[in-house]
């Protein structure tokens, strides 16, 4: 992978990586064998999974779930690892610490299931001290799900919601009333707006030089390598082929590849005036499709395909709008694709 096009990913490694960003932004945060994504309306999601370092754990994945505001609760749910070809038990149960409690609400053709709220409160409190957590399979299989890490991700949960010091606090409760726990935050609106017909005479701007030219000037050969004369594999093949579309009365989009790497491509995508001077704005020089009037990415953390980062970006009638950013969460086999959808941005993209 080029080594710009995985900044997105970081929030997909196993190291300490934090985020601090304000609520309408979203954050992400990973420590050791958890990972948080919280989104702009101050939900947060934080997943964890097995020891990695311990090659004889199974792959397993376990995801709490909590919404913004005063006395919300938190839901849990797993996967069972599935990347490979597995036989899943028919029946799963779940132990902490050698304590048995209970089966779990499972599902076993998909190989997930869901936790009591009785199940959540006791693994709430396991997480936040040593604790051996075991899913055990009818057929006497067992998975593990490792607590490195999971405190402080819950910790940094409970400061992005407002929680710290207040008796609903995972990790650092208090006294502060509820009433003080920040509120959710609605989802914000972006409506779309209807490109215009492509003109023949926006389709020859395709072999522009000065177009080109400009599109070069305003974007750097870390950002689009192929723009750019050098010894990446993509620039070395020579100009690629350019795509013009139309937005607007005054506005059209294009787009070329900019660079590829052993398991990723990026294509740039840019929203120029018409006619000279083409004053290029860069939406993106990840991206892997477009409608016209969206624009979505989408890159493996890996080669295995076990994790994911994706985005889209709609068309305002005056930008191109970030509309979606989610990861599928930490690369551990859980599943092709990655087990969960952890978005740090979400909003409703009206017509």
């Amino acid at each position: 992978m080029r080594p710009t096009a995985l900044l997105p990913l970081l929030l997909l490694a196993p190291a300490l990586a934090a985020h601090a960003a304000p609520a309408t932004s979203g954050l992400s945060f990973t420590h050791n064998d958890w990972t948080l994504a919280c989104d702009n309306t101050r939900t947060c999601r934080a997943a964890g999974y097995q020891n990695d370092d311990d090659g004889d754990n199974p792959p397993v994945s376990i995801l709490l779930t909590r919404r913004a505001g005063p006395d919300q609760p938190v839901s849990a749910e797993l996967m069972l690892g599935q990347y490979d070809e597995v036989t899943l038990p028919k029946q799963l149960s779940l132990q902490i610490n050698d304590a048995k409690l209970g089966a779990l609400k499972y599902a076993a053709a998909e190989g997930t299931a869901e936790l009591s709220p009785a199940q959540v409160t006791a693994l709430l409190a396991s997480l936040t001290r040593s604790s051996r957590i075991v899913l055990v399979g009818n057929d006497g299989k067992r998975w593990t799900v490792s607590d490195r890490g999971a405190s402080a991700v819950l910790l940094k949960m409970d400061e992005y919601q407002g929680r710290l010091g207040t008796p609903g606090a995972l990790v650092r409760k208090g006294k502060n009333p509820e009433s003080t726990v920040l509120p959710p935050l609605p989802v914000p609106v972006v409506r779309l707006v209807k490109a215009v017909a492509t003109r023949p005479a926006d389709e020859a701007l395709a072999t522009s030089a000065a177009l080109r030219a400009a599109l070069a000037a305003a974007t750097s050969a870390d950002d689009c390598e192929a723009l750019h004369p050098g010894d990446s594999m993509i620039a070395n093949e020579g100009p690629q082929e350019i795509t013009v579309q139309r937005l607007s009365a005054s506005k059209l989009l294009v787009s070329q590849a900019c660079w590829r790497a052993a398991y990723n491509t990026g294509d740039g995508y840019w929203v120029v005036n018409d006619r000279a001077p083409y004053q290029p704005t860069l939406v993106t020089t990840s991206a892997v499709a477009d409608d016209t009037v969206t624009i979505e990415e989408g890159h493996k953390g890996r080669g295995l395909g076990d994790c994911w980062y994706t985005a889209s970006w709609a068309w305002n009638g005056t930008a191109f709008v970030r509309t979606a950013v989610s990861s599928s969460g930490l690369c551990r086999l859980v599943s092709a694709g990655g087990p969960w959808d952890l978005p740090t941005l979400v909003t409703k993209v009206q017509k």
